[in-house]
């Protein structure tokens, strides 16, 4: 049967806000294996001219997976949850995540097209924290036609 096209453009209710911590930073950084300093170190970030540690560039993905969950469920959108690969993930920064950011997501259906037997959806998510815009995500899904 394939996504809800009339879905394009729908944009789901904010999330509840992500606080930032030192410690989820260090914890995301620890999770990628990236041991650069400015990510635990406060005193390293602050000589490189950063308030306090740095949160790895795909650290959205925290707030915007969790916050995006709600349309990958949703029935009006008719997306097969189990079917899907991800294909593409891109961040455009307004300015750098930091600690004390409450990030809240927004989730807007940008596309969906059909590719053979298969559903492409663009997923954009405008992540911001006290009403200022941080980050916007692009994800981009392939959910799996049936086989035929």
């Amino acid at each position: 049967m394939g996504m809800n096209h009339d879905m394009i453009g729908h944009a789901y209710p904010a999330s509840q806000p992500y606080v930032v911590t030192p410690e989820n930073i260090a914890a995301f950084a620890d999770a990628i294996g990236d041991s650069n300093p400015i990510y635990r170190d406060a005193d390293y970030a602050k000589s490189l001219g950063h308030a306090s540690v740095c949160a790895p560039p795909t650290f959205p993905i925290v707030a915007t997976m969790s916050a995006m969950e709600k349309s990958f469920h949703d029935p009006a959108l008719n997306m097969d949850y189990s079917r899907i690969v991800h294909s593409d993930q891109r961040f455009e920064y307004a300015r750098p995540i930091r600690v004390g950011d409450q990030l809240v997501v927004t989730t807007v259906i940008e596309e969906i097209k059909a590719l053979g037997n298969n559903d492409i959806a663009l997923f954009r998510t405008e992540v911001t924290s006290d009403d200022e815009l941080v980050v916007t995500g692009w994800s981009k899904l392939v959910v799996r036609g049936e086989e035929s």
